[in-house]
């Protein structure tokens, strides 16, 4: 259990964070991915001045296509607006896991580009590390103008419910001329700056191997970076509506701490959202203690049929289907050993399942005070080789009380209680292909390093 001390600590360093003012009427919450489809599109047609796009992927389909070709239509209607995509180096060179493909992602780039060769807008590739499994850029963020769309959705169909399925993710917009510049300076001076920093929609495009160095400069770079939250941005005071951009690459990072900080000083209640359930030790040791001193902890995680990951077993097998089950095994055991919690109703687990549609949806909610708004999936990956951002907003007025109730009861509308371990499935019950792949992977220990690198 956490001594009185350090929770003392931990409170009093989350007190002392630099924060920006926000107004209440700037937020809203937007609560399906369809509308967040239709407002990125509408607000991208009346930029006036910037659009700085930080997403995983941007993928070529059809939801892709809408977002890109209105971005180059806005540059056309307004050539002096200052348009910048950037998205992972890696994930934009390959197709989807499974997907065999003779064009990329960022061959479609190159070919949008040619098409539209009368404006300049660049999509760059940020390569976090050399290879994809050590690293990835996972920023989000969209910011025209003065607003900040903040969502850990990335752009295909499936995001923005284009078509049968969506991906269900969380999506904000915070209206903040400050914040705005400061997540777009961090951008321009701690990642566009860089050698190892290429645009993907250009003729000849580098290998990986010929940026090596520039690549392992920009990383060990990435880890002292923060977002520069000083004193001339205006403080917000103790008790009025306020936000925190956060930065994070490597173990010990901005963002991880904080993550700690805002759990370890829970008071009543902490929510919990993670689409894949393989928290770090510290976040389940401090869970733990939590649940140890009455407080009540609530997780909604996705079923393994929810993971975007999962394969039907009629369909044919890959490698990477295993990972739902690793996560469905992670939970269990977790479970087990936290059941007598489960039987006092201190933990609250959920399972979040809609049909076919995929759960994707990250965030941390303390209090009713301070919620966290990230693209992080809370995982060991996320924990130790992603680049993650989140922004942490404090509410102690409860001023966005009504937005937060319905976010929360829209996330749990799909969701079913857990009241026992039992309930879910065991290795006996998994498909054969997937019983025998996971004994050989656990016979050899290999399950643990795919915890810790997907």
């Amino acid at each position: 259990m956490l001594s009185k001390f350090k929770r003392k600590k931990h409170t009093q360093q989350l007190a002392q964070m630099p924060k920006l003012s926000q107004s209440v009427d700037h937020i809203k919450t937007l609560y399906c991915p369809t509308v967040f489809r239709t407002t990125l599109l509408q607000m991208i047609a009346q930029a006036t001045q910037r659009i700085y796009m930080a997403v995983l992927y941007l993928e070529k389909d059809k939801a892709g296509h809408d977002v890109l070709s209105a971005l180059y239509q806005a540059k056309k209607k307004r050539p002096e607006l200052d348009i910048c995509v950037l998205v992972d180096w890696h994930r934009a060179q390959r197709g989807r896991i499974g997907v065999m493909s003779e064009h990329n992602n960022a061959d479609w780039y190159y070919e949008m580009a040619k098409k539209n060769s009368e404006v300049f807008l660049p999509v760059y590739g940020i390569p976090v590390n050399t290879r994809e499994a050590l690293g990835v850029m996972h920023l989000k963020g969209i910011m025209i103008d003065d607003t900040v769309i903040y969502s850990g959705a990335s752009i295909n169909n499936v995001y923005l419910h284009q078509g049968s399925k969506y991906r269900y993710d969380r999506y904000q917009l915070i209206k903040n001329a400050k914040l705005a510049l400061l997540m777009i300076n961090y951008l321009k001076i701690h990642i566009l700056s860089s050698n190892a920093v290429q645009p993907l929609n250009s003729k000849t495009r580098h290998k990986i191997c010929d940026m090596k160095y520039h690549v392992q400069r920009l990383r060990f770079s990435l880890r002292q970076a923060n977002y520069s939250v000083t004193e001339n941005l205006c403080y917000a005071s103790q008790d009025e509506l306020s936000v925190t951009p956060l930065v994070g690459l490597g173990k010990k990072n901005m963002l991880n701490k904080t993550i700690e900080y805002l759990i370890s000083s829970t008071q009543k209640q902490l929510s919990i959202c993670t689409p894949y359930f393989n928290l770090p030790s510290s976040i389940k040791r401090n869970i733990t203690s939590l649940l140890k001193e009455g407080k009540t902890v609530k997780i909604i995680v996705g079923d393994k049929t929810a993971n975007d990951f999962y394969t039907l077993p009629d369909q044919p097998f890959k490698m990477i289907s295993i990972l739902p089950y690793l996560y469905e095994i992670n939970l269990t055991r977790f479970l087990k050993r936290m059941q007598p919690y489960l039987d006092k109703g201190n933990l609250i687990v959920r399972l979040w399942k809609h049909e076919a549609h995929s759960f994707h949806i990250k965030g941390i909610w303390i209090d009713d005070e301070w919620q966290l708004l990230t693209g992080s999936n809370l995982n060991l990956r996320a924990w130790h080789f992603d680049l993650e951002n989140a922004l942490l907003i404090r509410d102690p007025k409860q001023e966005l009380r009504h937005q937060r109730v319905k976010e929360l009861k829209c996330i749990q509308k799909h969701t079913k209680v857990i009241q026992n371990y039992l309930e879910l499935d065991s290795i006996q019950q998994y498909p054969l292909k997937v019983r025998t792949l996971i004994r050989r992977l656990c016979r050899i220990r290999i399950d643990r390093l795919i915890n810790r690198v997907l």
